[in-house]
């Protein structure tokens, strides 16, 4: 990070954010990955290829290398972004909202028991923290990104306008991508609940995933209604198994 004090707006989020270079994602080691998919069944083609999301994110990048690059982040990312950054912000979204409708049966669910994972999709409103990463650092950082959220092409990388306290800004986005099989909205709340209360996966436990970002938007202070009411579902059918 630079000298400047990439906390400077949002003290409170010291400490909160995990750096850099403690996350399991900074150096992901796609062979591993593999190794998981093909022991749990998963066809050879499961995931994109290196040299083309490479180009993806080349060509994505195309005229925008020239200063610094904003990350919108609604999910994980928020507590865990895995890349360099000189500067956070709460940021507004309209137009895209939170969605449980990436079907998920490896990573926190399996075959058996297929779970749930976390996008954003059409429609609505999307309140979380927006990143910047410094012009000199975007190549890197950009790599390590695409890496872990364009493994599979479950997501759409895309430019998102955002409002902030300090103005409006320009940020990349991944959102939910309608062409892909593993894509499912729709699923009705307690149907979702049902998966994520049962599911499980080499990443661990579907729940535990959302019991995270219910406690990071609390902490935020952000009202998210739907994930309020599927955190509440799911952990109603945790307690009170059928």
């Amino acid at each position: 990070m630079s000298n400047r004090d990439a906390f400077r707006h949002h003290p409170e989020l010291r400490g909160k954010i995990k750096p850099a270079a403690e996350s399991f994602f900074r150096d992901l080691d796609i062979s591993i990955l593999d190794a998981h998919a093909a022991k749990a069944g998963f066809p050879s083609g499961w995931r994109t290829p290196c040299e083309d999301r490479e180009a993806d994110r080349r060509r994505w990048l195309e005229g925008h290398r020239e200063k610094d690059l904003w990350v919108f982040a609604y999910g994980s990312l928020m507590w865990d972004p895995s890349f360099e950054f000189d500067e956070v912000r709460h940021a507004l979204c309209v137009g895209y909202q939170r969605s449980f409708c990436l079907w998920d049966d490896g990573g926190r669910g399996s075959k058996e028991e297929p779970g749930l994972m976390l996008a954003i999709d059409e429609g609505g409103r999307c309140q979380g923290l927006a990143f910047r990463i410094p012009q000199e650092k975007i190549e890197h950082e950009t790599f390590v990104l695409f890496r872990r959220e364009m493994l599979a092409p479950v997501y759409r990388s895309v430019w998102l306008d955002l409002d902030t306290a300090s103005g409006p800004i320009e940020a990349l986005g991944f959102v939910a991508n309608r062409e892909c099989e593993d894509i499912k909205p729709g699923i009705p709340l307690e149907q979702q609940a049902s998966m994520i209360a049962r599911a499980r996966g080499v990443f661990g436990d579907n729940f535990d995933y959302l019991s995270d970002l219910h406690e990071r938007l609390e902490f935020l202070g952000v009202e998210d209604p739907y994930v309020l009411d599927l955190y509440a579902a799911t952990e109603a059918l945790r307690r009170n198994p059928t």
